[in-house]
């Protein structure tokens, strides 16, 4: 059985928001093959209890008013209000440190690949490193550096994004 298609978290499995194992989803109640383990906002316990196929057509979010990611990033950049809910009604979310925060750019949501990995932030060019940069104080010297020791799932750990409309790569940082 193929896993929904998720515009901004096009593969949930290798980024470990979804496990493949077999479990009964609280929200359709049928056996599945794959459940939901990343982050959940509800006053309802899910976390490992959710099909991706409930996430993706809204029904967990209509059944529990669960939201899979926190949408103040997304709001605050100004993103559409119909984006918003789809990132945090209906596609799967991500496990941070602290809370999650969505990166957009080009007016619109980016997709999550995952934690970051280690090639990828060695191969960072000076104005995707710029953002971090700013934002965490940091200096290009100490990135680096950083870089060159990072493990995925890392602490601070570092989550990789990209514009679906121009391509360029975004990265958020966070700490435990």
């Amino acid at each position: 059985m193929n896993l929904p298609k998720f515009r901004y978290h096009p593969d949930p499995l290798a980024s470990g928001a979804v496990e493949q194992k077999a479990g009964t989803c609280v929200c359709c109640e049928r056996p599945v093959e794959f459940i939901y383990v990343a982050t959940t906002y509800s006053t309802h316990d899910l976390r490992g209890k959710l099909c991706p196929w409930c996430i993706a057509d809204g029904s967990a979010y209509a059944t529990f008013a669960v939201e899979f990611s926190d949408p103040w990033a997304l709001a605050a950049a100004g993103i559409a209000a119909p984006v918003i809910e789809e990132v945090a009604q209906r596609t799967p979310g991500y496990v941070s440190w602290q809370t999650e925060e969505w990166l957009s750019h080009c007016d619109d949501a980016c997709a999550f690949l995952g934690d970051a990995k280690p090639d990828t932030l060695r191969k960072m060019t000076a104005e995707e490193m710029a953002p971090l940069i700013e934002a965490f104080g940091l200096d290009e010297t100490w990135f680096r550096e950083y870089a060159e020791e990072y493990e995925s799932i890392g602490d601070p750990a570092i989550y990789h994004f990209k514009c679906l409309h121009c391509g360029i790569q975004r990265f958020g940082m966070d700490c435990g």
